[in-house]
């Protein structure tokens, strides 16, 4: 497993959406782009950000992301995934599948399975969008905050915040070092100290 840093750039795709509330214009791009591309699968794309109400349990919280992050690098269906670490305790995901069957599997399964019913205690926000796009690109850290404030909705928590009730959505800051990427293979770069990456398991 190796972790690269990347900065963000603007997204180029064009999506759809799956919230039926969404813009015409976004039904009628997914529409093109459905008969561009012949009736194949779009690729998928699964945005999360959960907040750890309380330091204690940051522990417990980061080894089941890992786990969670390792096991959708080898998903079958997984394009791409990344993870930063926001402010506040907050933390977001992004990834890539080649279709919704894909994710879902990949939910249901292994860590991340496991992990689910513990981040009702653990969180007290979480949010989550999803949406289909004519290529495989990540989307950046701002269309994913722009989509999920647009189109995503609440998960549930044991313990929600006044913020998670009103679904309040701070933008992700991204620091000098971009997000951090997971790739097949290969080991973790050394860390120099005196420039961080922004987001770390």
């Amino acid at each position: 497993m190796r972790y690269v840093t990347r900065r963000e750039t603007r997204h180029p795709c064009q999506g759809s959406v799956t919230n039926p509330v969404a813009a015409v214009s976004g039904r009628l791009r997914a529409i093109y782009s459905l008969l561009e591309n012949r009736g194949e699968p779009m690729p998928f794309i699964s945005i999360t950000r959960l907040r750890v109400r309380s330091w204690r349990y940051l522990p417990a919280f980061f080894v089941a992301a890992f786990r969670s992050a390792s096991q959708a690098r080898r998903a079958d269906g997984n394009l791409a995934f990344s993870i930063l670490r926001d402010a506040r305790g907050a933390f977001w995901t992004r990834s890539v599948w080649t279709d919704e069957a894909a994710m879902r599997a990949f939910m249901i399964a292994g860590a991340h399975r496991a992990a689910m019913p513990k981040l009702l205690e653990w969180c007290d926000e979480a949010a989550v969008a999803h949406w289909t796009q004519d290529c495989d690109q990540e989307p950046d850290w701002e269309e994913a905050h722009r989509r999920m404030r647009r189109e995503g909705r609440a998960s549930k928590v044991n313990h929600p915040s006044e913020a998670h009730r009103r679904f309040e959505l701070p933008a992700p800051r991204v620091g000098r070092g971009g997000s951090l990427r997971l790739r097949s293979g290969g080991a973790a770069p050394p860390r120099r100290r005196d420039n961080p990456p922004s987001a770390s398991l």
